[in-house]
């Protein structure tokens, strides 16, 4: 929201002046005389403060006709994880079948609060819950490939079998031993020049990508591993590293087209209009209207519109391309100024 309290006002102004790190993420400023937003450690000349708005989310900047600085690129720094928590990552992902304690944390020279407060922050769980949770897509995958559930429990750093079973239970719905032939879906996050996402994928491939701060993202989640019969656990498999070097590329300038596998549970009608939106080409733009003609369907285009709003796999089936037959940007679930964003984005670099 606008920040309009002359306390906090002056707060944010001075904290901004002193280029001050701990207000990172705290607060979105708008330069009116440039139309940029920054975020509290700008390296950038310092604007007067009656040229100057905050806002709690850069969403909000977004939304209000703000554009991200080039100086300290706020919608992508100040999503990224700090050092400290990337390094804690890293070790997980290093030692998947370990245990990282916060002892171990601190002779790493990490903070275990830093960490358990980003976590909290930006996944809604702790530290802890994520390492259990690679821990146990680890050995998830182990027993798939036909270990035994008692040789993969002690691997994965458990000291007792029971312990195993309660843990893999509670993530992924059923016993080691019944879980052979379950279905789970894996979730990670990554930093974007317009916001952070949640990517997610099966083995088959992605099934979701979405703007964290989404509408209902919530009750997308819900209805994924309902359509999908499975539990969504953090994890990382080859088709998330896929999508994450192709989003890279493509917010680079690089890559026009995407080539990772997807997955969309849905009826055959949706299926046919995320389809139909994947042959929409880069840096054009086309219509509800003409998406129903192409269907051979010219009556439907309410349930076309439906359909597109129902996508769960933003960017990669991109639904950003469709607006108004007037012209006019419709709704768009990660909001209308990331919408323009990418429109934007895509015939600049078709120029190019």
């Amino acid at each position: 929201m606008l920040i309009t309290e002359k306390e906090k006002i002056d707060t944010f102004y001075k904290a901004l002046l002193n280029r001050d790190q701990s207000f990172v993420g705290i607060f979105y400023v708008g330069v009116k005389t440039t139309n940029v937003f920054c975020i509290a450690s700008c390296r950038a000349r310092k604007p007067k403060l009656e040229n100057v708005e905050f806002y709690t989310t850069f969403k909000e900047a977004l939304d209000n006709g703000y554009r991200p600085c080039k100086v300290c690129k706020p919608t992508e720094n100040a999503n990224q994880a700090p050092k400290q928590v990337d390094a804690a990552i890293k070790m997980v992902k290093d030692n998947p079948k370990e245990k990282i304690t916060d002892y171990r944390l601190r002779q790493n020279q990490i903070s275990p609060e830093i960490v358990r407060r980003w976590f909290n922050k930006n996944y809604g769980i702790t530290f802890q819950a994520f390492q259990r949770m690679y821990r146990i897509n680890t050995a998830f995958q182990e027993l798939k490939s036909g270990k035994r559930a008692t040789d993969t429990a002690f691997d994965s750093g458990y000291e007792s079998l029971s312990g195993f079973g309660y843990t893999f239970k509670k993530l992924v719905g059923k016993s080691p031993q019944k879980s052979k032939k379950e279905n789970i879906v894996l979730i990670n996050r990554l930093t974007t020049p317009i916001g952070p996402m949640f990517v997610c994928a099966t083995e088959k491939g992605i099934c979701l990508l979405e703007f964290v701060d989404r509408r209902m993202l919530e009750t997308e989640f819900k209805d994924l591993q309902k359509l999908l019969n499975a539990k969504i656990i953090s994890g990382e498999n080859e088709h998330i590293k896929q999508a994450k070097k192709e989003l890279a590329e493509y917010f680079s300038g690089k890559r026009a087209q995407f080539s990772v596998k997807l997955e969309t549970p849905g009826t055959a009608f949706q299926n046919s209009v995320w389809n139909c939106l994947k042959e929409i080409k880069y840096g054009t733009t086309t219509s509800y209207q003409e998406q129903a003609d192409i269907l051979n369907n010219p009556k439907a285009v309410r349930a076309v519109a439906s359909a597109n709003g129902l996508n769960r796999i933003s960017i990669i089936i991109p639904c950003h391309r469709v607006i108004g037959k007037n012209g006019n940007l419709t709704g768009y679930g990660g909001g209308i100024e990331r919408k323009r964003w990418l429109i934007n984005h895509e015939r600049e670099n078709t120029n190019t």
